[in-house]
């Protein structure tokens, strides 16, 4: 009788596997790990709700086309600026082109994209979904014989997954044009000197790479934010902790995937 009760007093104590913090990071993960899976599932099998991807892309796209022209313009003459000081030193100016094009087509286009999407619509995926959580808009679709994870979930991450690569594209040659204005502004290069000097060093391999990082930026930020509205809690304050908790994650994970999609490019350009 007093080994059984120790027994249940010493279960009792344990409340956590390791401790409060570590179990509650390791359920948020594993419950991420089913909410990524299920998408897998659910973007396969019909219905698809084709008006509301169209739909969704036009919010992520077409609406953040002002902010990333202004951005991406602004990324290449800031760029140029300061690596004209540098190559001029060694009497390299005329490497400028091809430096820029390098640096806004394998890294700086994707990124900037990403980043401005993750802070735009990262946030903006978190607190919708968010403010349906909590007034349980889900809740009542779901009683409608409509299912929530596919029309708010599956179509976002198409949606954000389609548009994030066409607008990182965009970005690069946004941030060419305004590189382009800042050398032609010093040295008078023509236009057709300055793309043909840029895209000489530029191989398919940089392009596509570029093109597979927005995808799996745009995949990742609009699946963070999905993930982080679909469960929040406490009312108007837990829709401003999803679309904060989005945009954070979203962005931290953008870099770490920058690395390692980078590490995996230099590894095919070098083998």
């Amino acid at each position: 009788m007093s080994t059984t009760s120790t027994e249940r007093n010493r279960l009792l104590i344990r409340k956590y596997l390791f401790s409060a913090k570590a179990d509650i990071y390791f359920n948020d993960v594993y419950k991420g790990y089913q909410f990524v899976i299920r998408f897998f599932k659910e973007a396969f099998h019909p219905p698809f709700h084709f008006k509301e991807i169209i739909n969704q892309c036009y919010q992520i796209g077409v609406k953040s086309i002002t902010l990333i022209t202004l951005t991406g313009f602004v990324t290449g003459i800031v760029f140029t600026k300061q690596s004209r000081p540098s190559l001029s030193e060694f009497g390299a100016t005329s490497w400028l082109p091809s430096l820029i094009s390098i640096a806004i087509v394998r890294a700086l286009g994707s990124l900037v994209t990403a980043l401005i999407c993750a802070g735009k619509v990262g946030s903006s995926i978190g607190a919708e979904l968010g403010s349906m959580k909590v007034t349980e808009q889900i809740d009542a679709m779901e009683v409608s014989a409509i299912n929530p994870y596919k029309y708010l979930v599956v179509t976002r991450v198409i949606a954000a997954t389609i548009s994030v690569p066409i607008l990182g594209l965009y970005c690069g040659f946004v941030a060419l044009m305004g590189s382009y204005a800042s050398v032609n502004s010093n040295e008078a290069t023509s236009f057709i000197s300055f793309f043909h000097n840029g895209f000489a060093t530029i191989t398919f391999l940089d392009i596509f790479s570029s093109v597979l990082k927005s995808t799996v930026f745009g995949f990742t930020i609009s699946i963070i934010g999905c993930y982080k509205g679909f469960n929040a809690t406490h009312g108007t304050r837990g829709v401003g902790r999803a679309a904060n908790e989005a945009v954070v994650l979203a962005m931290f994970l953008v870099f770490v995937e920058e690395v390692i999609i980078v590490q995996m490019a230099n590894w095919i350009r070098y083998f």
